[in-house]
């Protein structure tokens, strides 16, 4: 697949579905990797799965509520048809302290939804997660934990993020 003039990769047709409320952190995101990938945000209540098929790459992104992916992209991810290899891949904004999370925080709080797309056939090619601002129960009367999150750093990061996304699939 050739990049465009733009440096964005039009001629992989990507889908980014997206459930992103309170702040809109994860929405944030998903704004960075579609100005890479040119593709359309859509939330789950906005997108089928059969619609989901005809998609070459489709990016499913989530703030994390109680360790996993919202319950409208898990039941999303259910009701796919089989995928036969087709590309996917996953980015998520988390409310735990920044510092606190590595590799293996990230890998579990996508598992589920991992997991779901494997079952559907999907290969999924690229994770992605970064601190997002959580004002959730008593932390709004502290002001939160990683306000500011995502910031220019994290949203740079996705960018790049999306790039090796699209070189990958060259």
């Amino acid at each position: 697949m050739e990049l465009d003039e733009t440096g964005r990769g039009e001629a992989l047709r990507s889908l980014v579905v997206v459930c992103s409320y309170h702040h809109k952190n994860t929405e944030k995101v998903a704004r960075a990797i579609v100005e890479v990938l040119g593709a359309p945000v859509k939330t789950p209540q906005e997108v089928g799965p059969d619609e989901i098929a005809a998609y070459d790459l489709v990016g499913f992104g989530s703030g994390i509520y109680h360790a996993t992916f919202h319950p409208s992209l898990l039941d999303l991810a259910g009701r796919l048809p089989r995928a036969d290899g087709r590309r996917a891949f996953l980015f998520s904004t988390y409310g735990a302290p920044a510092v606190a999370a590595g590799d293996k925080f990230v890998s579990k709080n996508h598992s589920r939804m991992r997991e779901a797309l494997l079952a559907k056939g999907y290969a999924v090619v690229g994770e992605f997660a970064c601190a997002g601002w959580n004002t959730n129960v008593f932390l709004k009367y502290f002001g939160g934990l990683n306000r500011g999150h995502p910031d220019a750093g994290d949203l740079g990061r996705a960018a790049a993020f999306a790039r090796s996304l699209v070189e990958s699939a060259r």
